[in-house]
């Protein structure tokens, strides 16, 4: 082999090897997230660390030439406090997907929250992206799948490409006619989100055997300020805002703000949850203030005050009806 060929081959393998690591990538990404609180309930104290959502996940995307994209997401929850896996082991029960997109938009196949949450209440609990003790104790989630609440499974959903700041999803989830977990009917999840400027507009849709749920949001970011809302009116929800047949209709809405000053943020959101049309003295309110320093664009230091006040029938939180709730927390998050 001549001295040319040798070069020859070598160059070619190195662009070979260059092709393949631009036609693919794969991405380890995670959140650790971690308070300690001093917890009331009723008129019980308790010293407790909690985990806020904690999570480790692969994305990774294919070029598959033409414009058409193959991907994958596969991510788990574990709890900070005690290192525990999901379920006691590893599982990626927080989502798991493949996808194909390009230019007619994205095709999605697994197990995920609903895209109506996201264009939702997702977008207006932003002091501690609506996880632990202090996320929002009344949105009523659209779930098929009885083992993973408040997450769906057997989806297939389809995503539009984005015009002029506007999208719409729409999904279905089997019921693989398999009951016990995934009850008798398939779920349905539609969502449509809308941003221009500091302009951010959403709804979503959710229908799930006698169960479901419609919900409106409006947010605008001045900058230095955040303001948001959402109005959400469900149907046979029940108190861990999951399917609960026969309790009836409910409305529910949550205004937040957010300032920010340098490393500081300062937040303020209130919820109220309306009574449930079948079960008497059901409202609730919510309210958590909160303030959050950046160490750094990955790792922030918290703290927060929130507290659930729960009318004689409602049991936000608690389990016990008529028992409030309420947590002082100092927390650490770190995003990776």
């Amino acid at each position: 082999m001549t001295k040319m060929t040798r070069i020859a081959l070598a160059t070619l393998a190195v662009m070979g090897a260059t092709t393949a690591m631009a036609q693919s990538s794969v991405t380890l990404y995670g959140r650790i997230n971690t308070t300690v609180e001093r917890q009331k309930i009723g008129d019980v104290n308790n010293t407790k660390m909690e985990n806020n959502a904690s999570r480790f996940g692969l994305m990774g995307t294919e070029d598959l030439g033409g414009g058409l994209k193959a991907g994958f997401v596969l991510e788990s929850g574990f709890a900070s406090d005690t290192g525990a896996g999901a379920g006691g082991g590893l599982s990626f029960n927080r989502q798991s997907e493949v996808n194909l997109s390009g230019n007619f938009g994205m095709l999605r196949l697994g197990h995920w929250l609903a895209p109506s949450y996201y264009v939702t209440a997702d977008y207006i609990s932003m002091h501690n992206h609506d996880t632990g003790k202090s996320s929002d104790a009344f949105y009523a989630y659209g779930t098929n799948d009885k083992n993973s609440q408040p997450y769906s499974s057997n989806g297939i959903s389809y995503k539009t490409p984005t015009f002029g700041g506007f999208n719409v999803e729409a999904g279905a989830y089997l019921h693989e006619k398999n009951p016990a977990q995934f009850g008798k009917k398939n779920q349905y999840d539609v969502a449509a989100n809308y941003e221009n400027g500091g302009l951010g507009l959403g709804a979503g849709y959710t229908k799930f055997d006698d169960a479901s749920q419609y919900a409106v949001r409006a947010s605008y970011n001045f900058g230095s300020i955040i303001l948001g809302g959402y109005v959400q009116r469900s149907k046979n929800f029940g108190f861990d805002q999951v399917p609960a047949a026969g309790v009836g209709t409910r409305t529910a809405y949550r205004l937040s703000g957010a300032y920010f000053l340098g490393a500081s943020e300062f937040h303020l959101n209130v919820g109220r949850a309306g009574s449930l049309k079948n079960v008497p003295e059901s409202s609730a309110l919510q309210y958590t203030l909160g303030y959050n320093y950046n160490l750094s664009k990955r790792t922030k230091v918290y703290g927060y005050y929130t507290k659930v006040n729960n009318k004689a029938g409602a049991s936000y939180m608690t389990g016990a009806a008529g028992q409030d709730f309420s947590s002082f927390a100092l927390g650490v998050r770190h995003n990776f």
